[in-house]
């Protein structure tokens, strides 16, 4: 491992295109997590309702009718996890080829269309898959072959798959933050990124910071402002950057909430009052906090204070 180690840190140009490569491909998969992972979320969900009101409510299960309860859930094979089936046209059902899921290339050489069908493929799969590959390059770039890198890649990933789910669904599921809070923690046991203190302190005060102003605004509006997994996504970047960041944290991405926001409502692609994802933007600005946030708040306290 030393040597691998020693022959990535003296030809650097290699170690970040195998790094761009080895991302495309995760990106290819992280694909498959972000469609798969809600459909067995919701599937799980489905089934436990039902096996609620067949042991507690058995006369509303019978009026209801097992076929009609399990609707949702049976368009799907009986088996259905990260790995089974394998990819298929949702249209035709046709299989898709090793060749053809090659990242980036794959979807440029079928022209976005499906080899069997041609029904259109939707342009972001090479966009996850790209932007995966770009950013785990840049991280190999930054930190070279080292335990930071690895572990930053690792939270890029996660980040990635959360991001595409809470666009699709406005969820963020319990299994993909809650183990990253875990690794942040352990990472700093030996202070990897910052003291164990200031991570503890972190993924509280992370948690904290949202679950307070959910709570505030619900008692002022009566309304839900936000979900439970944008507070344990604060918690995380809590835990991996230490309590100093999270103000800068909070602030980048209701900025960059803001705008986005303010620009779908000007170009009509979002009614006022109506929710958006805020977990895009939590991600966002945690990952440029990782990076740059050091740089940022110095910057900020020699030109403006």
């Amino acid at each position: 491992m030393s040597e691998l180690v020693a022959l990535f840190s003296s030809h650097p140009s290699v170690f970040i295109g195998l790094s761009f490569v080895f991302a495309a491909i995760v990106g290819s998969f992280l694909n498959v997590i972000i469609h798969r992972v809600p459909v067995m979320l919701k599937r799980e969900w489905q089934q436990e309702c039902n096996h609620y009101l067949e042991e507690y409510h058995p006369q509303r299960f019978k009026a209801l009718g097992e076929k009609e309860l399990n609707k949702s859930i049976d368009s799907f094979p009986e088996k259905y996890n990260l790995l089974t089936p394998t990819s298929a046209c949702p249209k035709c059902n046709s299989k898709i080829k090793p060749w053809h899921n090659i990242p980036v290339f794959g979807w440029v050489m079928l022209k976005g269309k499906c080899a069997n069908c041609s029904d259109k493929i939707s342009a972001r799969y090479p966009i996850v898959e790209f932007i995966t590959g770009a950013a785990v390059a840049y991280l190999a770039w930054v930190f070279g072959p080292t335990i930071e890198f690895a572990a930053t890649s690792v939270l890029t990933f996660v980040l990635i798959a959360l991001t595409g789910i809470d666009l699709d669904e406005m969820l963020l599921p319990d299994s993909l933050t809650l183990p990253l809070l875990w690794l942040g923690l352990i990472l700093n046991v030996n202070g990897t990124f910052v003291s164990l203190e200031s991570a503890i302190i972190g993924a509280i005060a992370g948690y904290l910071s949202l679950w307070s102003v959910y709570w505030a605004f619900k008692l002022l509006t009566g309304k839900e402002g936000m979900g439970y997994g944008d507070f344990k996504l604060m918690a995380v970047f809590g835990a991996w950057l230490g309590w100093q960041m999270l103000p800068l944290i909070i602030l980048l991405s209701s900025l960059v909430g803001a705008i986005v926001g303010i620009g779908l409502i000007a170009t009509r692609k979002l009614h006022s009052g109506n929710p958006i994802p805020f977990g895009p933007y939590i991600a966002i600005a945690g990952w440029v906090a990782m990076l740059w946030g050091k740089d940022i708040v110095n910057w900020y306290l020699v030109n403006w204070v």
